[in-house]
C-alpha cells in the first residue's frame, strides 16, 4: 500500500462530492425530507408516514434526483406522471417533485453556505502532489457551483456531474457508468482507479464497475453497510488514509 492508503497500482482517484468532499449530504437529506414530508402530508393528511433517514439511505442517497424520487415513490407504492425536466416545482410529477427538492436545497445552501471537509482537502492535495489524476463524480447538477464555493474546482482534472451525465445519457448510481466515464476521461482503466464514496449506491457502482479499490467514507455510522455493498476499506475521514496533518 502507498502512503496514501491505496494499492500501488492505483493511478487515479474518483471522488463523490456530497458527504465525501463537502458537508452537503446532510443538507441534501434535509431538503429531501422537507419536500417529501410536504408531499405526503398533502396526499395522506396529518397521519402521513414521514420520510426517514432510512428512506434517504435506501432510496435517494447518491442517486440522480429523478431516480431518487422514483425509488422512494415506488417503495411507498405511489404512482405519479413522469413529467418533464422543465416542470415547475409545484407540479405533481416525478420531475416536479425533483425540482422542488432542488429549489429547497439551493435555498438551504444560500442560507447556510457550503463547507468542505478539511481532511478531504488535505487528502486531495496529497493525492495530486503524488502525481495521481483526480475526478469528481456526482449526481448533483450543482456540482461546479459547490466546488467553486469551497475553492476546490482546480483540485480535479475531470468533472462528471448531473449535467454532464444528462448530456452524455449516462445512467446514474448505482450503475457504474459515471465513474467509468471519469476514468476514461482521465485516460486510465477502472482497475487502476480508486472510488471514494459515502453512499451505498456509490459502493454498488464501485463494486460492479470493477474498480481497483473502493473506499467507503462513513459519516453517519453505516460502516458495516458500506462494507457489505463493496467497500475495500472504510474510514470516517479521508485524512485517515495518510494525508499530512
Amino acid at each position: 500500500m502507498s502512503k496514501l492508503g491505496l494499492p500501488d497500482t492505483i493511478t487515479a482517484c474518483l471522488f463523490d462530492l456530497d458527504g465525501v468532499i463537502t458537508r452537503t449530504a446532510v443538507v441534501h437529506a434535509a431538503a429531501w425530507k422537507e419536500m417529501f414530508d410536504a408531499f405526503l402530508r398533502d396526499r395522506d393528511g396529518a397521519g402521513f408516514r414521514p420520510f426517514s433517514q432510512d428512506d434517504y439511505d435506501r432510496y435517494v442517497d447518491g442517486l440522480p434526483r429523478a431516480d431518487g424520487v422514483r425509488a422512494f415513490l415506488a417503495a411507498r407504492r405511489i404512482e405519479l406522471p413522469e413529467g418533464t425536466p422543465d416542470d415547475p416545482p409545484t407540479a405533481g410529477t416525478v420531475c416536479g417533485l425533483g425540482n422542488r427538492k432542488n429549489e429547497l436545497l439551493l435555498a438551504r445552501i444560500r442560507e447556510g453556505g457550503v463547507e468542505a471537509y478539511e481532511g478531504s482537502l488535505r487528502y486531495l492535495h496529497a493525492v495530486r502532489a503524488a502525481g495521481l489524476r483526480t475526478a469528481v463524480v456526482s449526481s448533483s447538477t450543482n456540482c461546479r457551483d459547490i466546488l467553486r464555493a469551497v475553492h476546490a474546482e482546480d483540485l480535479f482534472d475531470v468533472r462528471i456531474d448531473g449535467e454532464v451525465a444528462r448530456r452524455r445519457a449516462l445512467p446514474g448510481k448505482p450503475r457504474p457508468d459515471t465513474f467509468l466515464a471519469a476514468a476514461a476521461d482521465l485516460g486510465v482503466t477502472a482497475e487502476r482507479s480508486a472510488v471514494f464514496e459515502d453512499a451505498l449506491a456509490g459502493m454498488d457502482a464501485g463494486r460492479s464497475g470493477g474498480f481497483g479499490y473502493v473506499v467507503g467514507v462513513d459519516r453517519v455510522g453505516q460502516a458495516d453497510a458500506l462494507r457489505a455493498h463493496g467497500a475495500d476499506t472504510v474510514v470516517e475521514d479521508l485524512a485517515e488514509l495518510g494525508a499530512p496533518a
